[in-house]
């Protein structure tokens, strides 16, 4: 088999696709918690504690310099605002996958808890139980 049919083989399986598609939407997932997270639930946070801006907490480790050539050295800076907007963003994903996995589960449970009907017994049980059964005449 040649390369390029081995390859076409596995790109068109069932799960290499519905692996493209869950990246997909997780990125467009991952677009929408961030904007949820900078512009809906961080600003009232912010505001609440004072008007803080998270995006800009920063704590600067090496201020900015002009080296002897004339270029500009940028500042060394440590940016644990947008670390916390991350974490806020993590929370979130997780918690929205949390909730998808709990449903998921939950499907299966009530799939698997209906009762099944007990299997018809075998001709060999059956002809055992007459042969009980007339014995016991």
């Amino acid at each position: 088999m040649g390369m390029l049919s081995e390859f076409k083989e596995f790109a068109m399986r069932g799960n290499v696709i519905d692996l493209a598609v869950g990246v997909v939407i997780g990125g467009a997932f991952g677009k929408i918690v961030s904007s949820l997270v900078d512009n809906v639930i961080m600003p009232p946070i912010g505001w609440l504690i004072g008007g803080i801006d998270f995006s800009s907490l920063a704590v600067t480790l090496k201020p900015a310099t002009i080296a002897a050539d004339g270029t500009e050295v940028p500042a060394v800076v440590l940016g644990y605002g947008l670390f916390i907007n991350s974490v806020v963003q993590f929370v979130i994903v997780a918690f929205a996958i949390f909730l998808l996995v709990k449903l998921i589960n939950r499907l299966h449970r009530t799939k698997a808890e209906e009762p099944a009907a007990p299997p018809e017994p075998s001709e060999e049980v059956l002809l055992l139980r007459q042969i009980r059964d007339s014995l016991q005449k």
